[in-house]
């Protein structure tokens, strides 16, 4: 189906401003927060500015799993389990480690999300068949989070993490570097690359062929050659099923399994990132609202914001929106596969302690 002209102008426009829409988000909902938000009565500036601090680390979070296109909630939910009760001196309950981490990687991803398609790197039909196929496992996932005890979320947690830790270790990256297109001299009036593969549909700059054998060729804003084809579906959806349980239960999952998944299925790893930043965003807006309203369904609290802590997901949503718009650039100059090993080890450390914490090791 052709996108009509309008149509097509708009979306150029939109992704030539991104940076500016991006930043909006953030400010707009900081005002929000702070206009309408339900808050303590005696709340004043020192409410608000308790957790500064989590700016700085979450905005290093962001970047490391935009980089890898993995879900922020694999290091944020971890952090805020054994970093957070370290510094701030109290320890959130799991509801509230997956409601900051899933809030905060919604927006973080939804940024990352936008500037990789600005790049080109972005499966957009993929992405949706993805992201389809995986709505009910996320939000049984969610809803599970309501009834299970700490020492079994715990666990799972765990579980996830270690099995991530694996998959990384496993996840072929040979076919990860792309080939010149020969055609990078100049650049056309959308920002991509005259003369390159191109569809009336597509998003951003990215130019983009079909072939009668079923055959992608994906050309970025760079002038770089993708190849390769949309067979593996059945396994993609086993992974991106299994994952979503877990994005909606721990706040990560579908990201780290369905990554591999795309690797193993020969879609190019820089292709295969970008693509889950759309998945894992629009499933962690899901899980989030299912997180915040969903509990009265299965015995949780039903709808209560008072619960939410404004005072932390003022300073991580800012945050993560600059960590994802640094990420493409960083996926772009450094060795992804050197990330994702030291990723890998980092998963490995925090899950053995999480198994430890649920099993009355500490």
């Amino acid at each position: 189906m052709t996108a009509s002209p309008s149509s097509g102008s708009v979306q150029k426009t939109f992704l030539k401003y991104q940076h500016v829409f991006v930043f909006l988000a953030p400010l707009l909902f900081v005002v929000g927060v702070y206009s309408v938000a339900p808050i303590p009565e005696t709340a004043g500036t020192d409410y608000w500015l308790e957790y500064w601090w989590l700016f700085l680390a979450f905005i290093v979070g962001a970047t490391i799993v935009n980089t890898v296109g993995i879900s922020g909630s694999a290091l944020f939910v971890p952090f805020l389990i054994f970093v957070f009760p370290v510094i701030a001196g109290e320890t959130l309950t799991p509801e509230t480690l997956v409601k900051v981490g899933l809030i905060s990687e919604s927006f973080g991803l939804s940024s990352s999300a936008l500037a990789f398609i600005q790049y080109g790197l972005v499966d957009r039909r993929l992405a949706l068949s993805l992201v389809l196929g995986g709505i009910p496992f996320v939000v049984a996932g969610a809803l599970l989070s309501f009834i299970i005890p700490a020492w079994l979320f715990h666990a799972l947690l765990g579980l996830a993490l270690i099995a991530a830790s694996f998959l990384l270790f496993k996840a072929d990256l040979g076919h990860e570097d792309p080939s010149a297109s020969g055609d990078e001299a100049d650049t056309a009036a959308d920002g991509g690359q005259p003369g390159l593969p191109n569809d009336d549909d597509k998003l951003g700059p990215a130019g983009v062929e079909k072939a009668a054998d079923g055959t992608i060729t994906r050309v970025d804003r760079d002038g770089n050659d993708y190849t390769y084809s949309h067979g593996g579906y059945l396994e993609r959806f086993a992974n991106y099923s299994v994952g979503g349980v877990f994005q909606g239960l721990a706040g990560f999952g579908i990201g780290e399994l369905g990554i591999i998944s795309m690797l193993r299925t020969n879609v190019p790893v820089r292709v295969a990132i970008g693509t889950n930043h759309i998945v894992v965003a629009l499933t962690a807006v899901l899980a989030s609202l299912v997180h915040v309203f969903g509990g009265g369904l299965v015995g949780g609290h039903t709808m209560d914001l008072a619960s939410t802590p404004w005072n932390m997901v003022v300073w991580t949503v800012p945050a993560t929106v600059t960590g994802g718009q640094i990420a493409p650039y960083v996926s772009a100059t450094l060795d992804t596969g050197l990330i994702k090993k030291g990723v890998g080890v980092l998963f490995a450390v925090i899950s053995v302690a999480l198994f430890l914490m649920a099993f009355g090791g500490f």
